[in-house]
């Protein structure tokens, strides 16, 4: 038994080495980098020099806008303002150097001081969305004028509804 367990030491000593010997670092040799290639360039052919097509004239804008219309007692903006409002934007941003007047309307409802308050407010709502649409605020000049401007008479709730309104005009 004694001689077994010599030679069974002795053989997974010898395994154990050669095993080691095998598991031996090797030396890596970096590769050497293969030289840039050279791309030969075309020989140029001349074009024939051709005229820049002239700018096609810029579409003046249309200043003509619709009223923006408001529910009563309210100077919250319609969903039904929001394509006009866009359309305004639009034609605003063509000449940046126009300025405009938002005038702010009522209809006869209620007190003459609330009207007035009410149709500046109305008239804010309006530059708001103007100037988040990426307008300068500097453009703009708010006025309200209460129920002093009807455009209908406010006899009638058509007329009334008509007569809550903001104008954008240009400034002179």
């Amino acid at each position: 038994m004694k001689i077994t367990k010599h030679h069974l030491l002795a053989f997974v000593i010898a395994l154990f080495s050669v095993t080691m010997y095998s598991c031996k670092a090797k030396k890596l040799v970096a590769k050497p980098t293969p030289p840039p290639a050279v791309k030969e360039t075309p020989p140029v052919k001349e074009e024939p020099v051709k005229e820049e097509p002239k700018p096609e004239p810029v579409a003046q804008p249309d200043f003509n806008f619709q009223n923006i219309q408001f529910e009563f007692n309210s100077d919250v903006l319609k969903t039904s303002a929001y394509p006009i409002l866009d359309k305004a934007a639009a034609e605003m941003k063509k000449d940046q150097s126009t300025s405009f007047i938002l005038n702010g309307h009522s209809s006869a409802e209620g007190t003459a001081a609330r009207n007035l308050s009410l149709s500046v407010d109305r008239a804010n709502s309006v530059k708001s969305y103007l100037v988040n649409a990426g307008l300068s605020a500097s453009k703009f000049e708010v006025k309200g004028y209460g129920e002093s401007m009807p455009i209908t008479s406010n006899d009638t709730e058509a007329g009334k509804v008509k007569n809550r309104r903001v104008e954008i005009k240009l400034a002179n």
